[in-house]
């Protein structure tokens, strides 16, 4: 979702979509029928990914400056096995398969830093689940810069322990986050100040309608602390807290599973709730379909403008090895 109205943000490679012209920054008015939204996207998702796959979807599109058309675009569905050997006893095969999903995995959700000049460190986190080396290289780099570039678009959460480690590294002294409210008891979020460590050069956060949980959590920080501006999209309003818990049934013969149980609400520290409101940017910014079309990065290149470094955006979106924004 970009605002209120929702793109094709990429297009694989030789699939029907592909065949049939459906191109990055054409808008999505409907699929089998529903008219995508803030609130039910991730709806859709589930229900097409998981629940429910079909052999095609019926999808109203509209490319930058056309007209809408109605493509029926098959979908690859493959029935996977339905039992996983992890016992080595078919020659690994099932394990290797295991270990090469979760390596593009990682590869996938990797971060990237990019130096632009001399004064201006961008680092594209794209999760919170990182470990604190992540965090501790990335402001090393950063260390005597003036300004840090921090792009939490797509970004959708992680650890708690790894949002308050970043934002310790950018306060000389302890900020109070806010709150988590459980059912009987309220506990502080408190990040640690870095002290003489601390990065004092400015913040620029970008967020977009994917930016949830911990990033929102974040940018909010930046603003009621006046730390840093956010620039781009309002983020998701998804920030309770929850827990994951794993589950099976058998022995020899396992099915395993996962409940994941919301725990805490989290109140900021000028008590106002970030659940389904989200964070409204200090610069509201929303690539139009033509920049999409294009891969022109309208966020990136203003956040580099006011941190001294000018850019196209064009040039601002190919900083990334893949030109994601």
């Amino acid at each position: 979702m970009v605002g209120d109205s929702c793109f094709m943000l990429r297009v694989k490679p030789g699939s029907d979509a592909e065949r049939q012209g459906v191109h990055r920054g054409d808008q999505v008015l409907s699929i089998n029928g529903i008219a995508p939204t803030r609130e039910n996207l991730w709806q859709i998702n589930y229900l097409f990914w998981i629940l429910s796959p079909r052999p095609s979807l019926r999808v109203v599109a509209r490319a930058p400056g056309g007209e809408p058309r109605t493509l029926d675009l098959a979908s690859k569905v493959r029935e996977r096995s339905k039992i996983v050997d992890l016992t080595g006893a078919d020659g690994g095969r099932d394990i290797g398969r295991l270990v090469r999903e979760g390596e593009k995995e990682e590869e996938e959700y990797r971060g990237v830093t990019v130096e632009v000049g001399k004064d201006v460190l961008v680092w594209k986190m794209p999760t919170f689940d990182i470990g604190l080396d992540e965090v501790h290289d990335a402001f090393k780099r950063a260390r005597g810069r003036k300004a840090l570039v921090l792009d939490l678009r797509g970004n959708g959460g992680g650890y708690e322990r790894i949002l308050l480690e970043v934002i310790a590294q950018l306060n000389h002294d302890d900020v109070l986050v806010g709150r988590t409210r459980e059912r009987s008891k309220l506990s502080g979020l408190v990040a640690k100040g870095a002290g003489n460590d601390a990065f004092t050069g400015q913040l620029f956060v970008l967020t977009d309608s994917r930016s949830a949980s911990s990033s929102e959590m974040f940018a909010r920080n930046a603003q009621l602390s006046s730390r840093g501006k956010v620039l781009g999209d309002r983020t998701a309003g998804a920030v309770m807290r929850a827990r994951y818990h794993t589950l099976r049934l058998g022995m020899e013969t396992a099915t395993i599973y996962g409940v994941q149980v919301t725990e805490a609400d989290v109140v900021m520290s000028d008590d106002g709730r970030l659940e389904s409101v989200g964070v409204t940017p200090d610069v509201l910014l929303l690539p139009t379909a033509d920049d999409l079309a294009a891969g022109r990065d309208v966020v990136l290149a203003r956040a580099l403008t006011l941190a001294g470094e000018p850019i196209d955006p064009a040039k601002a979106s190919a900083l990334y090895p893949k030109g994601d924004q």
